[in-house]
């Protein structure tokens, strides 16, 4: 009976800390709700509060063309054409090296990250995988694949370079 209680301790002492952890991520979480007044590029937005104060948001998980790489302007237009003076929700949780807020962005319920991966857009950002819930990864890796199947946007060019490479040329992620 000992040995049972001390798992059973065990058990629940394991439950309690995993517990503490989703709720310290959870506090860390936060949501942000404002119209959107810029789109810098296919993943970076900027939005407006409502105290008026200017938010720059990096959308999590996708990595789009830069402005000056192959389809780097049809990502901008394309992001542009979804969200441009829309209300929108982003479910933030981090800041970047940058100080923009790294979030999932919504708007009317629909996951716009995942719009610029279906339009062929955006790479999904494997890189930063492990920040997002094991659902968006597989929704995201799924788009990510179908457009690339269909050579949609970007994947209608025979080899797109990704723009961590573009950036980085020594960096080989994949």
């Amino acid at each position: 009976m000992k040995t049972f209680k001390v798992a059973s301790t065990n058990g629940l002492c394991i439950f309690a800390f995993l517990m503490c952890l989703c709720l310290c991520q959870a506090l860390h979480a936060e949501t942000l709700t404002g119209k959107v007044i810029h789109v810098a590029d296919g993943d970076t937005i900027t939005i407006l509060d409502s105290s008026h104060q200017q938010l720059k948001i990096r959308l999590s998980g996708i990595d789009a063309p830069e402005k000056a790489q192959a389809y780097g302007q049809r990502s901008k237009e394309h992001l542009s054409g979804l969200v441009q003076g829309q209300q929108v929700i982003v479910e933030t949780s981090k800041k970047d090296r940058y100080g923009r807020h790294v979030g999932h962005v919504l708007l009317n319920g629909q996951d716009v990250n995942l719009e610029q991966l279906r339009a062929g857009l955006a790479w999904y950002y494997r890189q930063y995988e492990r920040e997002l819930t094991p659902e968006l990864r597989q929704s995201y890796a799924m788009a990510e694949a179908e457009a690339n199947e269909a050579r949609m946007g970007l994947w209608s060019d025979a080899q797109p370079v990704p723009p961590w490479q573009w950036r980085h040329p020594e960096r080989l992620y994949k």
